[in-house]
């Protein structure tokens, strides 16, 4: 009998690449998509992480076993294009949907420590990986506006933070880029999400009484009282790959942070 659900099918067989799917935002999407019966490829640059949250992955959905891998690959590095055109070539067949959520250490810096190489490194992973990924992505998803990619920035993008000039700088200019990529593949659409503060393994290496602070003063200052959590901020990486007309678009998804 054929599937007569119109809405919550739309990404049932699909193939999705999570590139940052070993944790945080990337992790919840994969179980999202898993959960909308797509097959789904995970990357980060740990293999040994990769392998953990397959398992993890596999115990919460233990029907998925044909339907979930990942791969290993360093957006750090400086065979980072190389290494972006082997992880598309590994992953076996046409793909629907890129999402990419990988981020590095947030490179905070006051503006007289910035240096040439500090910037360029801030760039790696959050800005020059998702503009090379397009690069070649064409041979590697199908074509049509059913198929997507999907990047991530961060409302530093449109609400300045002291000390935050070098990431914000790579923040702001993912909207450009994201409007300019989606007319670049069109009919591949391309999408922007913008996240706030979210409860994510990146704020790991923050001191513990530090971050407890930082917590604190989030939940006072945001209209709705908490931070995001990666499970709430995944629904909108599924709305983007689920909707056909949407494309050159920023999905802000931050608890109100922009209001205050």
């Amino acid at each position: 009998m054929a599937d007569s659900r119109k809405y919550s099918s739309k990404l049932s067989g699909k193939r999705i690449l999570v590139i940052g799917g070993s944790s945080g935002i990337g992790y919840c999407v994969a179980e999202a998509s898993i959960e909308s019966d797509a097959s789904v490829i995970i990357s980060s640059s740990n293999e040994t992480k990769i392998k953990s949250s397959i398992n993890n992955l596999l115990r919460t959905y233990p029907s998925a076993k044909d339907r979930v891998s990942g791969y290993p690959c360093d957006l750090s590095s400086p065979s980072l294009e190389s290494n972006i055109e082997k992880l598309l070539s590994q992953c076996g067949g046409k793909l629907d949907h890129i999402v990419i959520t990988a981020g590095d250490r947030l490179a905070t810096s006051k503006i007289e420590d910035i240096t040439l190489e500090s910037i360029q490194k801030a760039a790696m992973v959050r800005f020059n990986a998702p503009l090379l990924l397009a690069k070649h992505v064409r041979k590697y998803l199908n074509a049509g506006p059913a198929a997507s990619i999907t990047l991530t920035t961060g409302t530093v993008s449109q609400k300045p933070m002291k000390d935050w000039s070098s990431i914000a700088s790579y923040a702001a200019g993912l909207h450009g880029m994201t409007r300019n990529l989606a007319l670049d593949l069109a009919p591949i659409r391309v999408n922007l999400i913008s996240p706030g503060a979210v409860l994510t393994p990146l704020w790991d290496g923050m001191p513990e009484d530090q971050f407890h602070g930082f917590v604190k003063m989030m939940k006072e200052k945001l209209p709705t009282g908490e931070i995001g959590r990666p499970e709430d901020v995944a629904e909108s990486y599924l709305y983007v790959m689920r909707d056909w007309n949407c494309t050159g678009s920023v999905i802000s998804t931050n608890g109100g942070a922009l209001l205050t």
